[in-house]
């Protein structure tokens, strides 16, 4: 890449959204959360913030592989293949269903590097969530820009690593019916989560791949049955692709006043590390 695209940095965006109860039910309905009602005026929980303030690109203005063209908030890097790496959130206050809320976001970092695979771009984007003049959340995101790599194989089944005392355990099988949900409730139209000929054919996928924010919603649900206390903050960290070829192993591990989280691919590989602070 000629083009460094450190001018972009400190570009900021203002999204509004009515937080409709809505939006949640059918969150909740993806999910298969029946803990609770979704009523306006409850608390919204962590992070159901990602199926709001959503981008809403026409149709022409997708590229081949379902993301958004190029350009906009985020700078143009030229790197075809985009994941929503890691993210840092930090609770001041929960957001409510059915009040009004902002997001202020502003683009922090782009690094250049070398990987194995090739070049690298990284995004850190930051952002502020109010409701009524008031700071709700705050919420730092890495996106990663790579070239295509070789094909991946599918994973081969082991066994799941030794977890501590006390830990909670859940399985999950990501299938298609799940991805194409997600995808719906985040308006995410990348082709490697619900088209599978394009997954395999184009990007050298074994499977669909699961979101990674996917694993972290799940995650932090897992955490929710856990404890009673509340969850005053959450960080994750994708470090492998998770895909519809097996079962993935969540689990939660206390921790003094942290949780920590972890998915593991039907491999026994981890796939995904986070931590919930406990308030």
């Amino acid at each position: 890449m000629d083009q460094d695209f450190r001018e972009w940095i400190g570009r900021t965006e203002e999204v509004h959204d009515p937080l409709p109860f809505t939006q949640a039910q059918a969150a909740q309905a993806a999910l298969g959360d029946t803990s609770q009602p979704i009523i306006d005026g409850m608390p919204l929980p962590l992070p159901w913030h990602w199926f709001h303030f959503l981008p809403r690109a026409p149709q022409a203005e997708l590229d081949d592989d379902g993301h958004p063209k190029r350009g906009g908030f985020l700078p143009p890097i030229p790197l075809p293949r985009r994941m929503f790496a890691g993210a840092r959130l930090q609770v001041h206050r929960p957001l409510v269903v059915g009040v009004p809320a902002v997001r202020l976001g502003t683009l922090r970092d782009v690094a250049h590097k070398a990987g194995k695979s090739g070049a690298l771009a990284f995004v850190t984007v930051s952002y502020r969530f109010e409701q009524r003049g008031a700071l709700c959340l705050e919420e730092e995101q890495d996106i990663v820009y790579r070239e295509p790599g070789a094909p991946v194989s599918a994973p081969v089944p082991g066994p799941q690593p030794a977890l501590p005392a006390g830990s909670t355990v859940r399985t999950v099988l990501p299938d298609s019916r799940l991805l194409f949900r997600f995808s719906a409730l985040t308006f995410n139209a990348h082709r490697i989560h619900y088209d599978r000929d394009y997954a395999t054919g184009v990007e050298g996928y074994p499977g669909l791949v699961v979101h990674g924010p996917l694993t972290a919603v799940l995650l932090l649900q897992l955490a929710r049955q856990t404890t009673t206390r509340p969850i005053a903050g959450f960080s994750f960290r994708g470090q492998a692709p998770l895909f519809d070829c097996g079962p993935v192993r969540l689990a939660a591990s206390p921790d003094g006043d942290r949780l920590s989280l972890a998915a593991h691919g039907p491999d026994g590989a981890l796939a995904l590390s986070a931590q919930a602070t406990l308030g």
